[in-house]
């Protein structure tokens, strides 16, 4: 049950709700992939693979175009607060995949991680760009075929 609290509240705090609503929703679509059943690499690859709306874009990659949200520190916040969390998750699971032997041992989990965010906010661009959700698909499968995050044992 919510309680709702009326109090006047201004454009800048209706911006920051509105921010952290999307920052914590990308979080919480994210973390069903990432606690869920399977290996390091079976969760990773479901959170690449999840149903996704490709062609509107990332919905919190998105604010990094708006000039009104980097220019303001305080909403500008929840968006790197999001994508630091997201590599950082990300990290953490790669790290389980090449500690138990699923990925090379050589794999930088911490790069890996900050790779894997940027193929996919580079692939919402490549497929809004051109209109469709093809480019977004081959960027997911070419992350996912990298040399470094094959199996240990291949």
């Amino acid at each position: 049950m919510y309680l709702l609290v009326c109090t006047p509240r201004g454009k800048p705090d209706l911006a920051l709700a509105a921010v952290g609503r999307t920052a914590q929703e990308l979080r919480a679509a994210a973390e069903e992939q990432f606690a869920g059943p399977g290996t390091a690499v079976e969760r990773i690859t479901a959170y690449l693979r999840r149903e996704r709306d490709v062609l509107k874009g990332c919905p919190v990659g998105r604010l990094t175009q708006d000039p009104d949200v980097m220019a303001d520190p305080v909403l500008r916040r929840p968006v790197d607060a999001t994508f630091a969390w997201l590599r950082s998750r990300l990290a953490e699971l790669l790290t389980e995949g090449r500690d138990r032997g699923e990925l090379d041992a050589a794999l930088d989990p911490g790069a890996t991680a900050s790779t894997v965010v940027a193929v996919l906010q580079g692939g919402y661009v490549l497929a809004r760009a051109a209109g469709s959700a093809e480019p977004f698909h081959q960027a997911v499968d070419g992350v996912l075929g990298l040399p470094a995050g094959r199996a240990a044992a291949e």
